[in-house]
């Protein structure tokens, strides 16, 4: 018998001290990523309001043709453009309208210089505001995201598209 307790006895000081260690190891990792986090968090503050990262997007879908675009949601870090431009050549091309739109989610539309025509494509294209809430192409800089892209959604003009889009 006394062999019997002896062995519980050491399974009981082994759990112990693994748990012990357990907790050691979760308070020395999490407490170091608590304090870290908050700093990976400023970082990243200040990187979203510089690279425009995830916090910048544009969701909408084709468009019927005309003079309106029409956004589901523009969803700025920091106050911007929504700038729409013909196709040159698979790239963005001549700008053919733009509207400010503040930081958060925004819905919104765009009328147009010139209508849509069907089967074109087109380009929403994001771009910062230099603070003065008037569009320059030269001063406001389209917004890139983590890997330098420029944060832009292609959409085509048909007729065809849902009756909701029309406006």
């Amino acid at each position: 018998m006394q062999p019997q307790n002896g062995i519980k006895t050491w399974q009981w000081v082994v759990t112990a001290v693994v748990i012990i260690v357990l907790i050691i190891i979760g308070i020395w990792v999490f407490g170091g990523k608590g304090s870290s986090t908050s700093t990976d968090n400023s970082v990243a503050t200040m990187d979203n309001s510089n690279v425009s990262g995830s916090i910048n997007r544009i969701v909408m879908s084709d468009q019927y043709p005309g003079n309106v675009v029409y956004l589901n949601s523009a969803q700025f870090a920091n106050p911007g453009w929504v700038v729409i431009d013909a196709d040159n050549a698979g790239t963005p091309g001549k700008i053919l309208g733009e509207t400010y739109f503040d930081a958060g989610i925004n819905p919104g539309k765009i009328t147009l210089s010139q209508p849509m025509i069907d089967g074109g494509t087109y380009y929403a294209v994001m771009y910062s505001d230099n603070g003065n809430k008037t569009f320059d192409v030269t001063k406001d800089q389209p917004l890139t995201d983590a890997n330098g892209n420029v944060i832009m959604k292609v959409f085509h003009a048909s007729a065809s598209v849902s009756s909701q889009i029309k406006g």
